[in-house]
């Protein structure tokens, strides 16, 4: 079966949105249900236990080998989470047993993904109010992606309700040893992400900024800056 042609990038500044919750220098979530240091040593050992970024980095992970992540370099827990907490049904680009860094070239082309995602998990639980912030990630990429951007042949990998395509392809590149895949946004016409499947060329990863989304009812969010870091 044929792979997509590939191309030659230099893209700096991408843009990848995380809850603020998990972001770094973050307080944890468990502070708040522990009762004392004690308590919360306990909470914080049973988490690491089952913490798939940590298994990875212990190289218990079948997905992902240790000798794939990347340690010492600004934001390196951010970077393998990326790969390590892949969702129970995968993503566009990955399965579920290994994930991938996706990025927007632009920052509006994240903000539509994260909020088209967000508002259909909102309304699988028939909530129409809520207000989550996130944080974005800058990241510089370079180097031979796949690329189908233009590419007729692999269009069923953009279909908007399904993922069997495009997760198949992904498993093809990645046993090929590709670096990743560049694709025209399915939320965000006219907009370009890229998904990444080697943490070592996630490069020169920084938090620039904070935004909160806020959802009053209507599955398109209210989208401010909260916090400014650069």
């Amino acid at each position: 079966m044929s792979f997509p042609e590939i191309s030659r990038i230099r893209q700096l500044d991408t843009h990848r949105l995380i809850p603020s919750k998990y972001s770094e220098n973050g307080d944890s979530v468990l502070v708040r249900i522990a009762d004392d240091d004690d308590h919360l040593q306990s909470i914080f050992d049973l988490d690491h236990a089952t913490n798939d970024r940590l298994l990875a980095e212990n190289d218990l992970l079948p997905g992902i080998g240790v000798d794939e992540l990347v340690f010492s370099v600004p934001s390196y827990r951010i970077i393998n989470a990326a790969f390590t907490h892949a969702h129970p049904l995968g993503s566009r680009f990955n399965g579920p047993d290994r994930g991938a860094w996706y990025a927007g070239f632009a920052l509006e082309t994240s903000h539509a993904e994260v909020a088209w995602h967000k508002s259909l998990e909102l309304a699988e639980i028939d909530w129409q109010n809520e207000s989550v912030t996130y944080d974005d990630y800058l990241a510089d990429f370079g180097g031979e992606y796949h690329d189908i951007r233009e590419a007729d042949d692999f269009m069923d990998c953009l279909t908007p309700d399904s993922y069997v395509a495009s997760q198949g392809l992904a498993e093809r590149l990645l046993e090929d040893g590709s670096s990743g895949v560049i694709y025209p946004s399915v939320r965000h016409p006219g907009g370009v992400c890229l998904a990444c499947f080697r943490p070592a060329l996630v490069g020169n990863v920084r938090k620039s900024a904070r935004y909160r989304f806020t959802w009053t009812g209507k599955p398109e969010p209210e989208i401010e800056l909260e916090e400014s870091y650069i």
